[in-house]
Protein backbone atom coordinates (compact mmCIF):
# COMPACT_ATOMS: atom_id res chain seq x y z
CA UNK A 1 0.00 0.00 0.00
CA UNK A 2 1.23 3.51 -0.80
CA UNK A 3 2.18 5.60 2.21
CA UNK A 4 0.07 8.56 3.28
CA UNK A 5 3.06 10.81 2.60
CA UNK A 6 3.34 9.54 -1.00
CA UNK A 7 -0.37 10.05 -1.67
CA UNK A 8 -0.20 13.60 -0.29
CA UNK A 9 2.89 14.32 -2.41
CA UNK A 10 1.12 13.08 -5.56
CA UNK A 11 -1.82 15.38 -4.83
CA UNK A 12 0.18 18.46 -3.84
CA UNK A 13 2.50 18.15 -6.83
CA UNK A 14 -0.54 17.98 -9.16
CA UNK A 15 0.51 14.55 -10.35
CA UNK A 16 -3.11 13.82 -9.48
CA UNK A 17 -5.27 16.77 -10.46
CA UNK A 18 -8.93 17.65 -10.62
CA UNK A 19 -11.38 17.64 -7.71
CA UNK A 20 -13.00 14.34 -8.70
CA UNK A 21 -9.69 12.64 -9.45
CA UNK A 22 -8.21 13.78 -6.11
CA UNK A 23 -11.25 12.37 -4.32
CA UNK A 24 -11.09 8.99 -6.07
CA UNK A 25 -7.32 8.71 -5.52
CA UNK A 26 -7.74 9.52 -1.84
CA UNK A 27 -10.71 7.18 -1.39
CA UNK A 28 -8.81 4.25 -2.89
CA UNK A 29 -5.94 4.88 -0.47
CA UNK A 30 -8.24 5.31 2.53
CA UNK A 31 -10.09 2.11 1.71
CA UNK A 32 -6.89 0.08 2.10
CA UNK A 33 -5.84 2.22 5.07
CA UNK A 34 -9.09 1.51 6.91
CA UNK A 35 -8.86 -2.21 6.23
CA UNK A 36 -5.69 -2.16 8.34
CA UNK A 37 -6.45 0.62 10.82
CA UNK A 38 -10.25 0.86 11.05
CA UNK A 39 -12.26 4.09 11.26
CA UNK A 40 -10.83 5.41 14.51
CA UNK A 41 -8.42 8.22 15.27
CA UNK A 42 -5.88 7.15 12.63
CA UNK A 43 -8.58 7.44 9.96
CA UNK A 44 -9.58 10.89 11.23
CA UNK A 45 -5.97 12.09 11.08
CA UNK A 46 -5.30 10.61 7.61
CA UNK A 47 -8.55 12.08 6.25
CA UNK A 48 -7.64 15.54 7.58
CA UNK A 49 -4.14 15.36 6.10
CA UNK A 50 -5.53 14.40 2.68
CA UNK A 51 -8.19 17.10 2.74
CA UNK A 52 -5.59 19.73 3.66
CA UNK A 53 -3.40 18.72 0.69
CA UNK A 54 -5.69 20.66 -1.71
CA UNK A 55 -8.11 22.56 0.56
CA UNK A 56 -10.13 24.41 -2.08
CA UNK A 57 -11.61 21.42 -3.92
CA UNK A 58 -14.75 20.17 -2.16
CA UNK A 59 -15.45 16.68 -3.53
CA UNK A 60 -13.12 14.90 -1.12
CA UNK A 61 -14.55 16.89 1.79
CA UNK A 62 -18.10 15.88 0.89
CA UNK A 63 -17.07 12.24 0.49
CA UNK A 64 -15.35 12.26 3.87
CA UNK A 65 -18.47 13.71 5.49
CA UNK A 66 -20.44 10.76 4.10
CA UNK A 67 -17.77 8.31 5.31
CA UNK A 68 -17.90 9.71 8.83
CA UNK A 69 -21.61 8.85 8.90
CA UNK A 70 -21.29 5.52 7.08
CA UNK A 71 -18.12 3.96 8.48
CA UNK A 72 -18.04 0.87 6.31
CA UNK A 73 -15.56 -0.36 3.72
CA UNK A 74 -18.31 -0.70 1.13
CA UNK A 75 -18.97 3.04 1.43
CA UNK A 76 -15.67 3.66 -0.37
CA UNK A 77 -16.81 1.52 -3.30
CA UNK A 78 -20.19 3.23 -3.32
CA UNK A 79 -18.64 6.70 -3.52
CA UNK A 80 -16.10 5.77 -6.22
CA UNK A 81 -18.84 4.15 -8.28
CA UNK A 82 -21.05 7.21 -7.78
CA UNK A 83 -18.33 9.55 -9.04
CA UNK A 84 -17.55 7.40 -12.09
CA UNK A 85 -21.21 6.99 -12.96
CA UNK A 86 -21.76 10.74 -12.54
CA UNK A 87 -19.17 11.51 -15.22
CA UNK A 88 -20.95 9.28 -17.74
CA UNK A 89 -24.27 10.95 -17.00
CA UNK A 90 -22.72 14.41 -17.21
CA UNK A 91 -21.34 13.48 -20.63
CA UNK A 92 -24.78 12.42 -21.83
CA UNK A 93 -26.56 15.46 -20.41
CA UNK A 94 -23.92 17.91 -21.62
CA UNK A 95 -23.69 16.57 -25.16
CA UNK A 96 -27.27 17.72 -25.72
CA UNK A 97 -26.05 21.31 -25.50
CA UNK A 98 -23.39 20.76 -28.17
CA UNK A 99 -24.46 21.04 -31.80
CA UNK A 100 -22.59 19.75 -34.81
CA UNK A 101 -20.22 22.39 -36.10
CA UNK A 102 -19.62 23.92 -32.66
CA UNK A 103 -16.34 25.51 -31.73
CA UNK A 104 -15.76 25.11 -27.98
CA UNK A 105 -13.28 26.86 -25.72
CA UNK A 106 -12.09 25.11 -22.57
CA UNK A 107 -9.64 25.88 -19.78
CA UNK A 108 -7.33 23.69 -17.69
CA UNK A 109 -7.98 19.93 -17.59
CA UNK A 110 -11.43 18.81 -16.48
CA UNK A 111 -12.39 15.16 -16.76
CA UNK A 112 -16.07 16.07 -16.72
CA UNK A 113 -15.79 18.80 -19.37
CA UNK A 114 -13.75 16.43 -21.53
CA UNK A 115 -16.37 13.72 -21.07
CA UNK A 116 -18.98 16.05 -22.61
CA UNK A 117 -16.69 16.83 -25.55
CA UNK A 118 -15.88 13.15 -26.15
CA UNK A 119 -19.54 12.16 -25.97
CA UNK A 120 -20.52 14.81 -28.50
CA UNK A 121 -17.80 13.59 -30.84
CA UNK A 122 -18.81 9.94 -30.36
CA UNK A 123 -22.33 10.91 -31.38
CA UNK A 124 -20.93 12.00 -34.73
CA UNK A 125 -20.98 15.74 -34.13
CA UNK A 126 -18.36 17.81 -35.89
CA UNK A 127 -16.68 19.89 -33.19
CA UNK A 128 -13.39 21.69 -32.67
CA UNK A 129 -11.74 22.95 -29.51
CA UNK A 130 -9.72 25.94 -28.37
CA UNK A 131 -7.73 24.89 -25.29
CA UNK A 132 -5.81 27.37 -23.15
CA UNK A 133 -2.32 26.42 -22.05
CA UNK A 134 -3.37 27.15 -18.44
CA UNK A 135 -0.32 28.62 -16.76
CA UNK A 136 1.87 28.08 -14.88
CA UNK A 137 1.61 24.26 -14.82
CA UNK A 138 0.22 23.99 -18.36
CA UNK A 139 -2.64 21.62 -17.50
CA UNK A 140 -4.37 22.70 -20.71
CA UNK A 141 -1.57 21.12 -22.74
CA UNK A 142 -2.67 17.78 -21.29
CA UNK A 143 -6.20 18.54 -22.48
CA UNK A 144 -4.98 19.38 -25.98
CA UNK A 145 -2.88 16.21 -26.24
CA UNK A 146 -5.78 14.06 -25.06
CA UNK A 147 -8.10 15.56 -27.67
CA UNK A 148 -5.51 15.28 -30.43
CA UNK A 149 -5.09 11.54 -29.73
CA UNK A 150 -8.82 11.18 -30.33
CA UNK A 151 -8.49 13.07 -33.63
CA UNK A 152 -10.63 15.93 -32.31
CA UNK A 153 -9.43 19.19 -33.93
CA UNK A 154 -7.82 21.29 -31.20
CA UNK A 155 -6.02 24.62 -31.16
CA UNK A 156 -3.74 25.41 -28.22
CA UNK A 157 -3.70 29.10 -27.21
CA UNK A 158 -2.07 31.14 -24.46
CA UNK A 159 -4.25 32.14 -21.53
CA UNK A 160 -3.85 35.78 -22.57
CA UNK A 161 -5.31 35.01 -26.01
CA UNK A 162 -8.61 33.63 -24.66
CA UNK A 163 -10.28 37.03 -25.00
CA UNK A 164 -9.04 37.30 -28.59
CA UNK A 165 -10.49 33.95 -29.68
CA UNK A 166 -13.66 33.71 -27.57
CA UNK A 167 -15.62 35.76 -30.11
CA UNK A 168 -15.02 32.97 -32.63
CA UNK A 169 -16.44 30.10 -30.53
CA UNK A 170 -20.00 28.91 -29.94
CA UNK A 171 -19.63 28.22 -26.22
CA UNK A 172 -17.18 27.95 -23.35
CA UNK A 173 -17.12 24.72 -21.35
CA UNK A 174 -15.13 24.32 -18.12
CA UNK A 175 -15.13 22.09 -15.07
CA UNK A 176 -15.37 23.08 -11.42
CA UNK A 177 -13.52 22.53 -8.18
CA UNK A 178 -16.43 23.80 -6.11
CA UNK A 179 -19.78 25.57 -6.46
CA UNK A 180 -20.14 27.76 -3.40
CA UNK A 181 -23.66 28.09 -2.04
CA UNK A 182 -23.09 30.93 0.44
CA UNK A 183 -21.18 33.22 -1.91
CA UNK A 184 -22.92 32.07 -5.13
CA UNK A 185 -19.62 31.45 -6.89
CA UNK A 186 -17.98 28.95 -9.19
CA UNK A 187 -14.49 28.01 -8.01
CA UNK A 188 -12.23 26.90 -10.82
CA UNK A 189 -8.66 27.22 -12.09
CA UNK A 190 -7.21 30.72 -12.18
CA UNK A 191 -8.05 32.34 -15.50
CA UNK A 192 -11.65 31.14 -15.44
CA UNK A 193 -12.97 34.52 -14.28
CA UNK A 194 -11.38 36.40 -17.18
CA UNK A 195 -12.72 33.78 -19.58
CA UNK A 196 -16.22 34.07 -18.10
CA UNK A 197 -16.11 37.87 -18.42
CA UNK A 198 -14.98 37.62 -22.03
CA UNK A 199 -17.67 35.05 -22.86
CA UNK A 200 -20.36 37.26 -21.39
CA UNK A 201 -19.07 40.32 -23.22
CA UNK A 202 -19.40 38.46 -26.55
CA UNK A 203 -22.68 36.78 -25.48
CA UNK A 204 -21.25 33.26 -25.65
CA UNK A 205 -22.88 30.67 -23.35
CA UNK A 206 -20.63 29.71 -20.44
CA UNK A 207 -21.23 26.10 -19.36
CA UNK A 208 -19.88 24.30 -16.30
CA UNK A 209 -19.64 20.50 -16.03
CA UNK A 210 -19.74 19.41 -12.39
CA UNK A 211 -21.12 16.53 -10.37
CA UNK A 212 -23.33 17.44 -7.41
CA UNK A 213 -20.65 16.46 -4.87
CA UNK A 214 -19.00 19.73 -5.94
CA UNK A 215 -21.75 21.75 -4.29
CA UNK A 216 -19.93 23.43 -1.41
CA UNK A 217 -21.68 24.40 1.82
CA UNK A 218 -18.56 24.78 3.95
CA UNK A 219 -18.44 27.87 6.14
CA UNK A 220 -14.64 27.89 6.20
CA UNK A 221 -13.21 28.24 2.71
CA UNK A 222 -9.65 28.72 1.51
CA UNK A 223 -8.36 29.67 -1.93
CA UNK A 224 -5.16 27.67 -2.24
CA UNK A 225 -1.99 29.56 -3.17
CA UNK A 226 0.66 27.50 -4.89
CA UNK A 227 4.46 27.89 -4.51
CA UNK A 228 6.06 30.90 -6.21
CA UNK A 229 8.62 28.60 -7.83
CA UNK A 230 5.91 27.34 -10.23
CA UNK A 231 5.82 30.81 -11.80
CA UNK A 232 9.54 31.50 -11.50
CA UNK A 233 10.56 28.33 -13.31
CA UNK A 234 8.27 29.15 -16.25
CA UNK A 235 9.83 32.58 -16.89
CA UNK A 236 11.96 32.65 -20.03
CA UNK A 237 14.35 35.32 -18.73
CA UNK A 238 13.91 35.38 -14.96
CA UNK A 239 17.28 36.92 -14.08
CA UNK A 240 17.43 38.06 -10.46
CA UNK A 241 14.03 38.61 -8.88
CA UNK A 242 15.12 40.12 -5.56
CA UNK A 243 12.58 42.59 -4.24
CA UNK A 244 9.77 41.15 -6.40
CA UNK A 245 6.86 39.44 -4.68
CA UNK A 246 5.28 36.53 -6.55
CA UNK A 247 1.79 35.27 -5.82
CA UNK A 248 0.31 32.15 -7.38
CA UNK A 249 -3.37 31.56 -6.52
CA UNK A 250 -4.61 28.26 -7.89
CA UNK A 251 -8.28 29.16 -8.27
CA UNK A 252 -10.65 31.93 -9.32
CA UNK A 253 -13.94 32.97 -7.76
CA UNK A 254 -16.47 33.37 -10.59
CA UNK A 255 -19.88 34.87 -9.76
CA UNK A 256 -22.56 32.42 -10.86
CA UNK A 257 -24.38 35.17 -12.74
CA UNK A 258 -21.83 34.63 -15.52
CA UNK A 259 -22.74 30.93 -15.84
CA UNK A 260 -25.54 29.98 -18.21
CA UNK A 261 -25.94 26.30 -17.25
CA UNK A 262 -24.37 23.78 -14.89
CA UNK A 263 -24.26 20.26 -16.31
CA UNK A 264 -24.65 17.62 -13.58
CA UNK A 265 -25.38 13.91 -13.42
CA UNK A 266 -28.94 14.84 -12.44
CA UNK A 267 -29.54 17.09 -15.45
CA UNK A 268 -28.75 20.56 -16.76
CA UNK A 269 -29.64 23.36 -14.37
CA UNK A 270 -29.53 27.10 -13.98
CA UNK A 271 -27.20 28.22 -11.16
CA UNK A 272 -30.09 29.28 -8.93
CA UNK A 273 -31.51 25.74 -9.18
CA UNK A 274 -28.17 24.25 -8.11
CA UNK A 275 -28.04 26.49 -5.06
CA UNK A 276 -31.38 25.10 -3.88
CA UNK A 277 -30.29 21.46 -4.15
CA UNK A 278 -30.03 19.33 -1.01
Amino acid sequence: MRSLEKVVEDIKSVKVQGAKEIAIYSLKFLKEFCKENGFGLKFEVAAKVLEDARPTAVVLHNCLEILKKEKRIRTFDKLIKQLDKATKRIAKNGSRLIKSGYKIMTHCHSGEALAVIKKARNEGKRISIFATITEPLEQGVRTAKELAKLKIPVTLITDNAAGFFVKDVDCVLVGADAIRVDSKELINKTGTLLLALAANEFKKPFYVAANTLKIDRRKKFIIEERPAKEIRQELIRPGKLEGIKIRNPAFDRVPLRYVKNIITEKGVFKPKEILRMR
